[in-house]
This record gives C-alpha cells, sequence and structure tokens, in this order.
C-alpha cells in the first residue's frame, strides 16, 4: 500500500513540477545518527539498557540450565513426587524466562521499543527541527531521506543537504 502511495506522489509530483520549479533536497539520516553527538548518546544508551536485560536473561538461562542438568542427573534416585516437584520448578522458570523475554524484547511492545522512542524523541525533534532550518534557507520545497523506505533511484548530490543539517546541528541553531 504504501509503495502505491508512493507511485501516486510522484506521479502527482510529475504534474506540480511541470507547473513550477520545484527544489528539492535529500538527506542520509544514517550519517546524522551516526555523527551527531546526541544520536551516539543515545544509541550508547539504549545499547547499554539492551546489554543489562540481555545478560540478565543470560543469567537466567543460564541457571535454568544448571537446574535442568542437575534433574536429570539426579532423577533416577527421585521419587515420583520430587520429579513432579522439580518438573513444575523447571517450567516455571522456563515461563518466567520466556516472560521476561517478551516483555523486553518482544515485538511490538516490548520494553526497547518504547525505550527506544523515549530515548530517540528528542534527537528525532532536534533534527527535524535543523531539516526544516535548512530546507527553508535553501528555499527547498522537498526533503527526502534517502535511508529510508523511499528509495531515491537517483539523486544530484548538489541536492544533499546532510552535511548541511549536521552542520546546523553542531552549531546549535
Amino acid at each position: 500500500m504504501r509503495k502505491y502511495l508512493v507511485i501516486l506522489f510522484v506521479l502527482f509530483g510529475i504534474n506540480v513540477f511541470a507547473q513550477s520549479p520545484q527544489k528539492l533536497g535529500y538527506v542520509d539520516s544514517q550519517i546524522i545518527l551516526t555523527q551527531l553527538p546526541e544520536a551516539i548518546k543515545a544509541q550508547s544508551d539504549l545499547d547499554a539498557l539492551t546489554n543489562l536485560w540481555s545478560n540478565q536473561l543470560d543469567s537466567m538461562t543460564l541457571s535454568y540450565q544448571q537446574l535442568l542438568a542437575d534433574y536429570q542427573k539426579q532423577a533416577t534416585a527421585m521419587t515420583d513426587e520430587q520429579k513432579l516437584t522439580k518438573q513444575q520448578e523447571l517450567i516455571a522458570m522456563e515461563q518466567n524466562i520466556l516472560g521476561f523475554r517478551n516483555q523486553k524484547f518482544g515485538q511490538p511492545n516490548g520494553a526497547i521499543y518504547s525505550k527506544q522512542e523515549e530515548i530517540f524523541a528528542p534527537v528525532k525533534k532536534k533534527i527535524y527541527a535543523a531539516i526544516e532550518a535548512v530546507a527553508k534557507g535553501e528555499g527547498m520545497q522537498f526533503v527526502f531521506d534517502k535511508s529510508g523506505d523511499i528509495i531515491l533511484l537517483y539523486a544530484d548530490a548538489a541536492y544533499d543537504i546532510t552535511f548541511k543539517v549536521l552542520d546546523n546541528l553542531k552549531r546549535g541553531k
């Protein structure tokens, strides 16, 4: 559906462009995100949180594997009641691990995705403001992101405003 909207936009745009000259620009948001200090810090904060939760998950999994190995070694010497107790404990641990994984990393409602939105919201706001300022300063009607879903098949480098936006962000305008 999104591709059809892009095609419709392009067809409509050709008609509009034929009537009046338009100035276009594009940015590569990946370059901005890898060079903007605020974005680097936000990514670092998100990575630290991901590592923390991954380590917790690894620890839980290791405990589960150890309990399972102990159970398998001792199962022959256990009574049926002891086996049932250990099996229930293993099932509870496994459900705990799956619940934790889903709560933290599950798509689309995992905590990591909401944290990503929260951490990157101020960065995105600043980037969009800089793009708008540069576009207005350059007299551009449209600015595309060539690293997103809309792919440019051809782009004249003269209209790449990525580094102007980055410069604007770094100067704090």
